[in-house]
């Protein structure tokens, strides 16, 4: 059971005996589903911690930290944590011991020269402060954000609830959400102020107040994407597979064999437009409420009630009760259909499968695409077009990913690492196109095995 306070965060304990030393095959042993004793331990720069207990009281959440067990961390480590010196305190208490002089830094099955690459590239990119957030930009972006939420009620206002008001009105409201999706995710990355407290203050500003979510949840779920994107069982992204659809040539081809037809998979591709979209909105409304209430999040849930009367004190007057739930629920569909296709693009047309344990650089480039940059491309996708540069470095303020990313293309063509990049409709043409190549994995399996 995990423990009832994470106190132990507070005050870091007294380190243990530290002088013992481990092969990465004893700590493989260790990833809590191969060990009777469900005992948790990684390596963070060549350190052996044992984290069985501490993945309960983990700040960023058990799952994140978890998914590390048996492995090696290091990068991810780096990734997360914006502060590293204030986070080594307290893993002082949870050390166990070392690598062995004659274990390499990395486990063996993974490139090693790409990897120490790859961590003095992240040093220059730290020295060359590409981590440090310029603050007129994103308040340009908060303002603009605004100015479109302000648009949308005047449109409104001004002109009444006929057909051409009422549609421009639904369009400035879902572009508003859009970007403040975008904005509360600088936030949750702890990429707009260099304190992390005030981007978690600011988060909840943006995400519980003017959007009604829970920041809480955003963070325990996109935290684990971002330790293994595309990883099933891992990230929660692939939480519709296989229920909705079947991803992935792997996975498609297991469910196939099992048998499995829990929705007619090769018509995926034709449903998916208004099917993930719709199933992804009433699924997060569901799922808001209900991790609230199990994790007794009682003042994010009181903003979630908030945000929901102040919309309707601010247009019901304006348009009648059924013509705001028109208004309301449209455009919270357009605004998950943007999301979904902006947000998949990068991810469903790569590859996905079990977590295979590989370096970070591979993990986060097998798993993700970048878009064409261009002024439309990065406004409309919040720089998510650079999906690359922001899993490599997801810390690092969005306005720097096009000065990193030839550093990453460098890094990558050293090494052989293919680094995909492609137009913006053709990023939304292959979500399509690897859904129906999915769809003939699943078929073949089925009819045949």
């Amino acid at each position: 059971m995990p423990p009832q306070s994470g106190s132990s965060l507070l005050k870091p304990e007294p380190s243990p005996d530290i002088s013992r030393l481990f092969t990465w095959e004893e700590i493989g042993l260790h990833s809590g589903r191969r060990n009777s004793k469900q005992e948790k331990w990684l390596v963070i720069n060549r350190k052996v911690y044992d984290i069985s207990q501490f993945h309960w009281q983990h700040p960023g959440g058990t799952r994140v930290i978890s998914h590390y067990a048996g492995q090696d961390a290091t990068d991810a480590f780096t990734a997360f944590h914006k502060d590293e010196d204030l986070v080594k305190k307290y893993l002082k208490a949870l050390q166990i011991g070392e690598l062995a002089s004659d274990q390499p830094s990395c486990e063996p099955n993974k490139n090693e020269m790409l990897v120490n690459d790859f961590r003095e590239l992240h040093s220059t990119v730290k020295r060359m402060g590409l981590l440090k957030p310029n603050y007129y930009f994103f308040m340009f972006i908060f303002l603009h954000t605004i100015l479109f939420d302000v648009a949308s009620w005047l449109t409104i206002w001004y002109f009444g609830k006929s057909w051409t008001p009422f549609l421009v009105g639904i369009v400035l409201f879902t572009t508003c959400q859009v970007q403040y999706g975008y904005f509360q995710h600088d936030l949750g990355h702890v990429s707009v102020f260099q304190k992390p407290k005030w981007n978690r203050l600011f988060q909840f500003i943006v995400l519980g107040i003017l959007k009604g979510g829970p920041p809480s949840q955003w963070n325990f779920m996109h935290n684990q994407h971002h330790a293994k994107p595309n990883c099933f069982r891992k990230d929660p992204d692939l939480n519709m597979h296989p229920f909705l659809f079947t991803l992935g040539k792997p996975l498609s081809v297991e469910l196939g064999r099992k048998k499995k037809k829990y929705m007619p998979y090769q018509y995926q591709h034709s449903y998916f437009s208004f099917l993930g979209p719709l199933t992804f909105m009433i699924f997060a409304q569901g799922a808001i409420i209900r991790y609230t209430i199990k994790r007794k999040k009682w003042v994010e849930l009181a903003c979630i009630v908030i945000y929901n009367i102040r919309v309707c004190l601010m247009y019901v007057p304006l348009m009648g009760f059924k013509s705001f739930m028109a208004f309301y629920w449209l455009s919270r569909f357009l605004e998950c259909t943007s999301i979904i296709w902006v947000f998949q693009m990068n991810h469903i047309p790569m590859n996905i499968d079990y977590d295979k344990n590989l370096d970070w650089v591979s993990a986060q480039l097998v798993a993700t695409c970048n878009v064409n940059q261009s002024l439309f491309n990065d406004w409309y996708t919040g720089h998510l077009n650079f999906q690359i540069e922001h899993h490599l470095f997801p810390t690092m303020p969005r306005h720097n990913y096009w000065k990193v990313a030839p550093l990453v293309k460098s890094l990558c063509a050293k090494h052989g690492v293919q680094y995909h990049c492609k137009p913006l409709l053709t990023a939304f043409a292959d979500i399509v196109r690897s859904l129906k190549e999915s769809s003939k994995h699943w078929e073949d399996a089925y009819l045949h095995s």
